[in-house]
């Protein structure tokens, strides 16, 4: 009987462990077991494919001409305004040109005198003319009567000292006809320098008229102007450099746009390029160019470095204006058969850690309560989910900001493999990019949002030293 309580308590034990084990064993499969994993199928297609190169920029005249003036003085009369239409040599404005006239009339007045002085020095060349004709007929005179008193003295009817007294008169008379011609020659040489004089006085006459004629600013070119600097009865300096009155654009129907290219990107830019934009005061539209010069001229804002290249169109329904914000995107190459897959196969989302991708009607799910919150690789999907619903993105918004991400990973992929002393200036380069071309894509009210939103993830990513838009790897 004590043996078979003893049989009956160590079963007993036997089965309490298998249960036990049992228990486990269903826990593990309950809770330890991976989810199910589940997977879309995309077909991997050949068609067209593009690469191109997104940036920013303003719609310009190709030909604007800035109109100033060359005198200074006070507006008197503004003959043109705002989208006046001008003609080549039309007179568009005026400076009062009293002043000016004062010294017209004073440099005519110069111009007189300096005359009547060439007409004085005319007289005195005369009447040293007169006197070398009368200095060489008396040294005539004393030559001959030398010469008829030799002739005596040699006949002795006269004394020796007559003729030594005709030689010496021969000689006076002789350095008088020597003076009365350096007189004349200085005669002679007042007469041009007056002529000289009255050349000098002309100028500075013409200079003057000139000037006066330069109180009518009239247009250099046949075109619409398109800014006026100045108000009637404004006073204008000329100085250092002419004062800008006028802007007048020379042909509203051809017009480029001067887009800013990233360094990174401009060795794929080459002329004769097609090219689209959109403006925003048309959305949907888009309006098409082509390449005309990319300029060598480097433009280093922040750090940044970035090079102009023009985009010329025509615009012969005159919808666009000058000033115009360009959304520029330059097809840099064309494969007509090229394999392709969705952007979707080359990202990966972690369940429980990643949020869910959002659905095809624009809004966005709510993230799992068990989620963690996103850091490091996670830090892009987090900002782009914000984006999202901060902004209220729709459909075809959240799919071009997808694409954009999608392209831009290559970029920051590579940056790993720079020096760390360039991995910060390029980094900033390609975040640049993507901020401007992420803001494209939205709307003018989501536009005023967008900035609050990107100051608002910079102070969140302090660690990470930068904005964390794609830093995801």
């Amino acid at each position: 009987m004590v043996y078979m309580g003893k049989n009956i308590w160590r079963w007993a034990g036997v089965a309490a462990v298998v249960l036990a084990a049992a228990g486990g064993a269903a826990w593990w499969w309950g809770q330890g077991r991976p989810p199910d994993v589940s997977y879309r199928t995309a077909k991997i297609e050949r068609g067209p494919l593009q690469a191109s190169v997104s940036a920013s920029g303003a719609v310009n005249p190709v030909t604007q001409v800035s109109v100033g003036t060359q005198v200074s003085g006070q507006i008197k009369e503004l003959l043109v305004d705002f989208n006046s239409e001008v003609k080549a040599g039309q007179l568009i404005a005026t400076i009062d040109p009293e002043t000016f006239e004062y010294r017209v009339r004073q440099a005519q007045a110069d111009v007189d005198a300096a005359e009547a002085a060439v007409l004085t020095a005319q007289a005195n060349v005369s009447s040293a003319r007169a006197a070398v004709s009368r200095a060489r007929t008396d040294h005539s005179e004393a030559q001959r009567d030398l010469e008829r008193k030799k002739s005596l003295v040699d006949k002795q009817f006269i004394a020796q000292t007559e003729a030594e007294k005709a030689q010496a008169l021969v000689n006076t008379t002789r350095e008088s006809v020597s003076s009365a011609e350096a007189q004349q020659g200085v005669a002679e040489a007042q007469v041009k320098s007056a002529r000289a004089g009255v050349a000098q006085r002309q100028a500075q006459l013409s200079q003057a008229r000139v000037d006066l004629q330069r109180t009518r600013i009239t247009s250099p070119v046949t075109g619409i102007v398109i800014k006026r600097a100045v108000e009637k009865g404004q006073t204008v300096a000329a100085s250092l450099q002419a004062p800008e009155l006028f802007v007048i654009a020379q042909n509203l129907q051809d017009m480029q746009v001067e887009a800013s290219i990233d360094e990174s990107d401009v060795s794929r830019i080459r002329l004769g390029q097609k090219a689209s934009f959109t403006v925003d005061a048309f959305p949907g539209q888009s309006f098409e160019g082509e390449i005309r010069q990319v300029r060598k001229a480097a433009q280093n804002v922040a750090n940044v470095v970035t090079y102009v290249a023009v985009i010329g169109f025509s615009n012969t329904a005159g919808r666009l204006l000058p000033g115009m914000t360009a959304n520029v995107r330059v097809v840099t190459e064309t494969r007509d058969n090229a394999l392709k897959i969705p952007n979707a196969a080359l990202r990966v989302r972690i369940a429980g850690v990643d949020p869910a991708p959002a659905p095809a009607d624009g809004t966005t799910p709510a993230a799992p309560a068990a989620a963690a919150p996103a850091a490091g690789a996670n830090a892009a999907t987090e900002f782009r989910n914000r984006l999202v619903t901060t902004l209220q993105l729709d459909a075809a918004q959240t799919e071009k900001v997808d694409a954009i991400y999608a392209e831009a990973r290559p970029k920051f992929a590579q940056l790993r493999e720079l020096p760390a002393e360039e991995r910060g200036k390029a980094r900033e380069r390609v975040l640049g990019d993507l901020r401007v071309r992420i803001g494209e894509v939205l709307t003018p009210e989501q536009k005023l949002k967008y900035p609050a939103l990107l100051a608002e993830a910079t102070g969140r990513t302090v660690t990470r030293g930068r904005i964390y838009l794609l830093e995801d790897g």
